[in-house]
């Protein structure tokens, strides 16, 4: 249990979660929106974060939408990673969650916590950095949507009193060749050394990574040299190696040089994948 009390409330509306939030503030409180809460608990259990109000968001309508039309697909911040796996809405994102924590977790652990999580991996961004979503954000100025390349670097950037409320990402992704490997050091679960997401969009492949370094992201640079097709497959990961970003974690999982030997085979087993042809 959490050492600590603190006031709970359920606002029922976006902007009832704002002003409570503002309000709250002004009468000298520490808010903090809540959604699973299990990053919430593990860490108050440590006396590491302390908040004496908590904002649970999961009554709000739109926060737990999931809604697919011909040209966008919306997944409300508020899913469960379980309810994302099951109904499967982008098969890349539903691989990739299914591979987080344990099913028990996964049933309390949501989209948006995930997301906006402290932890390292965060692996639920990755399919989303690969298919240039919009993240549907509210805060005191309002809704609103931002391309998310332009608020998450390294983590989501969000103004005090702000909160992801959905996530919307063009069709044309939903169904694209995909492939997404988490490498393990050992057992099933547990936290991962690697996870490597991969989409194939007009012949070329994205790449994004959780794991390697201290924070999830999109291998820009590393996807100019693997779709380098004047190169074979080894010299092409060869080269896109060398333009990772900096640190390379390096702790007791795994040191910074077995991650990039791991990384160095899971990208082969990618790419002779797209090769041969994935679904």
């Amino acid at each position: 249990m959490v050492s600590h009390d603190f006031d709970y409330y359920r606002p029922k509306s976006i902007q009832e979660a704002i002003t409570l939030y503002q309000s709250l503030k002004l009468n000298g409180k520490k808010p903090k929106y809540y959604s699973g809460g299990t990053e919430i608990i593990t860490l108050g259990r440590l006396n590491m974060v302390y908040e004496d109000a908590m904002i649970d968001l999961k009554e709000i309508p739109e926060y737990r939408l999931l809604y697919s039309s011909e040209s966008r697909l919306i997944i409300g911040a508020g899913l469960s990673l379980v309810q994302i796996e099951e109904s499967d809405p982008f098969p890349l994102l539903s691989k990739t969650v299914s591979e987080i924590a344990d099913h028990t977790a996964r049933m309390k652990i949501t989209l948006g916590g995930n997301i906006c999580a402290q932890i390292y991996y965060r692996e639920a961004v990755l399919p989303f950095l690969l298919s240039d979503s919009l993240l549907m954000i509210a805060g005191i100025d309002g809704i609103k949507f931002f391309p998310i390349h332009e608020v998450f670097h390294q983590c989501l950037r969000l103004n005090d009193g702000a909160f992801l409320i959905q996530v919307s990402t063009d069709q044309k992704f939903i169904d694209a060749p995909h492939v997404s490997i988490k490498r393990r050091r050992q057992w099933n679960t547990g936290y991962p050394l690697i996870t490597v997401a991969a989409l194939k969009v007009d012949n070329q492949v994205r790449v994004a990574i959780s794991g390697l370094c201290p924070y999830p992201f999109r291998a820009f640079e590393m996807e100019e040299w693997l779709n380098n097709d004047q190169l074979s497959i080894e010299e092409k990961i060869n080269e896109a190696l060398k333009h990772l970003p900096s640190p390379i974690l390096n702790d007791m999982l795994g040191s910074s040089e077995y991650r990039l030997f791991v990384l160095k085979n899971t990208l082969m087993d990618i790419l002779v994948e797209f090769q041969e042809g994935v679904s």
